[in-house]
C-alpha cells in the first residue's frame, strides 16, 4: 500500500470523516465529548499556524484518508501534569497492519522534536504495543473516567 503524511492544514477536506471517526472511537471514553467537539478541534488543527497543535494525516495514493494521529499541549484535562500529548492515533480498518500507524506515530514524534519538546505523552485504553515498538515506555496506569489507561512516555531527548 502507497500512502504519505501531510499536515491536515493541506487538507481541510478530510475534517468531518476524520470528526466521526474519533467520536466513534473515543466518544464514549471523553463523555461529554461530542462529535461537534471533535470537529472544533480539527478546524483548529487546520487553521494552526505554528504547527502546533497539528493534526497529520496519512493518505492514499488516491487521496482517501487513511487515518491521523495529533499533538496537542492536553489529551484530558484530568492529566494537566503531562504535556504535550500524541493524541488520537486512529487508522482506518482497511489499512490496518500495514505499517500506516507506525509511520503516524513517527511522524508526530519527528514534528514533537523539531518543535522542540523533550518528552512527549501519550495514554491508551487498549493495547501499548504499537507504542513500544515505535520507542515509547509504559510510564504507569491512570484512571480515566471509569477506565483504567496506560499512560506511556517518550523521552525525545533520549533518541538524538
Amino acid at each position: 500500500m502507497n500512502w504519505r503524511i501531510e499536515s491536515i492544514a493541506a487538507h481541510p477536506d478530510v475534517v468531518d470523516t476524520l470528526a466521526a471517526w474519533h467520536h466513534a472511537e473515543w466518544g464514549a471514553l471523553m463523555a461529554p465529548w461530542s462529535l461537534d467537539d471533535a470537529r472544533r478541534e480539527l478546524r483548529e488543527h487546520v487553521e494552526a499556524s505554528a504547527g502546533y497543535p497539528i493534526t497529520l494525516v496519512a493518505l492514499g495514493g488516491d487521496d482517501r484518508i487513511l487515518g491521523s494521529v495529533s499533538l496537542v499541549p492536553t489529551d484530558a484535562p484530568e492529566f494537566p501534569e503531562y504535556t504535550p500529548w500524541l493524541a488520537s492515533l486512529y487508522v482506518a480498518p482497511a489499512a490496518r497492519g500495514v505499517g500506516v500507524g507506525a509511520a503516524l506515530v513517527r511522524a508526530i514524534v519527528e514534528h514533537a522534536h523539531r518543535l522542540g519538546f523533550a518528552t512527549l505523552y501519550l495514554f491508551t485504553p487498549g493495547s501499548p504495543q504499537i507504542y513500544l515498538r515505535c520507542g515509547w515506555r509504559e510510564q504507569g496506569t491512570l484512571r480515566l473516567g471509569d477506565r483504567e489507561v496506560v499512560l506511556m512516555v517518550h523521552g525525545l531527548a533520549d533518541d538524538r
